[in-house]
């Protein structure tokens, strides 16, 4: 390494002990003068100052002593007197402008929600109270759909191919056989959906036959076979003011909680699970679940009394909860935020399926110890 890197002053000559005895001097004559001028000349090591003036020593002297101590250390401009800095560096006391409010986002479209909400309210009031088969129906189509986003979303995120056709004509009959035998005509066709899909997936290769089967299990379980209690709830007397009371008080339920929490929350309930979900959310939740089942209990439900209302809306609020958390976890699993798109300001069938689907047999046996199953 050349000394001159490392910014050491140099003393423009060669001294005695570098150049053996005899030799510390350069012999006098025009010749040696020019010979030993180019040698002993000072390296620079630093970018050299422009000479100005007749200070020329002065300005290299200058240059050599405020330079890096190392050639790849850049240099550190310096502004001339008078000069203003281009990046002045900020007071530390400077006044820091307010943060401007931001304003609480529903994160939805809220009209095309709402009006979403209402239509199909619309369609299963009319077919509730018209024709009870064709509400069964409903439940049906609406099970279906919710497998098919189901198992294409586990297909797409999760690459578990889920045997559709058996599952999707299971969960129908499951459903139909709720509502003409009842609980054991619903548990005899899901042993026998469960068998079809065992089968189903045998024409496929070994490979991911497990976890494939063992996904179309849980689908048949989760929706088609909680959906078989609102068949079932249908059966009684006034079957069709039991299922009103089940859709009011979830809906209820879930309304409480988003107007609570959107304009209250500050506690977050699960913030692993679904960080938007707050404590004082479901606190509205609860009340308003519960007022509501006081009134239905003691309005629309046969021998029913207000005080049963209120447990039955205790009750809606917590599987409720529990279902939207449900689904919230599978959905955080694979990724993704909705599992459809079919429901404008909704996002698909399952995002509204999620907190009835746990709802539904919490409500049918409730129902059945506080009034029968007349």
């Amino acid at each position: 390494m050349n000394d001159s890197s490392w910014g050491a002053p140099q003393t423009g000559y060669w001294g005695p002990s570098d150049q053996g005895p005899g030799r510390g001097v350069a012999p006098a004559g025009p010749a040696y003068d020019a010979h030993y001028a180019q040698q002993t000349r000072p390296v620079p090591i630093g970018p050299e100052v422009p000479e100005r003036g007749g200070d020329q020593d002065g300005n290299r002297d200058a240059a050599r002593l405020s330079g890096p101590l190392f050639r790849d250390e850049p240099t550190r401009a310096r502004p001339l007197p008078g000069e203003v800095p281009q990046n002045p560096e900020p007071m530390p006391d400077a006044p820091q402008p307010a943060p401007v409010p931001q304003r609480k986002s529903a994160g939805r479209d809220l009209g095309a929600a709402i009006g979403v909400g209402v239509g199909l309210g619309v369609v299963i009031v009319a077919s509730l109270f018209v024709v009870k088969a064709a509400f069964v129906g409903v439940v049906a189509v609406a099970a279906v759909v919710g497998l098919w986003e189901l198992t294409k979303r586990l297909d797409e995120r999760k690459g578990v191919k889920v045997p559709f056709v058996p599952l999707a004509a299971g969960g129908a009959a499951m459903i139909v056989a709720g509502y003409a035998r009842g609980a054991e005509g619903a548990w005899v066709v899901m042993a026998l959906t469960a068998l079809a899909v065992l089968l189903w997936r045998m024409t496929a290769p070994p490979e991911g036959y497990l976890k494939d089967v063992t996904a179309g299990l849980f689908a048949a379980f989760y929706v088609p076979f909680l959906a078989t209690f609102v068949a079932m709830m249908l059966t009684a007397g006034d079957g069709a003011w039991r299922v009103l009371t089940f859709l009011a008080l979830t809906v209820v339920s879930d309304t409480g909680a988003y107007a609570v929490g959107w304009r209250f929350g500050k506690h977050r309930l699960a913030p692993r699970i679904s960080p938007g979900k707050t404590r004082e959310g479901l606190l509205g939740a609860v009340a308003f679940a519960m007022a509501a089942g006081a009134l239905c209990m003691h309005f629309l439900i046969d021998d029913g009394i207000w005080w049963q209302g209120l447990l039955l809306g205790l009750a809606v609020a917590a599987s409720a909860t529990l279902g939207d958390l449900g689904e919230s976890m599978i959905k955080r699993d694979l990724g993704i935020k909705d599992m459809g798109t079919l429901l404008p300001g909704h996002g698909g069938i399952m995002d509204r399926l999620d907190s009835l689907l746990p709802t539904a047999p919490v409500v049918w046996l409730l129902l059945v110890i506080f009034v029968g199953s007349g």
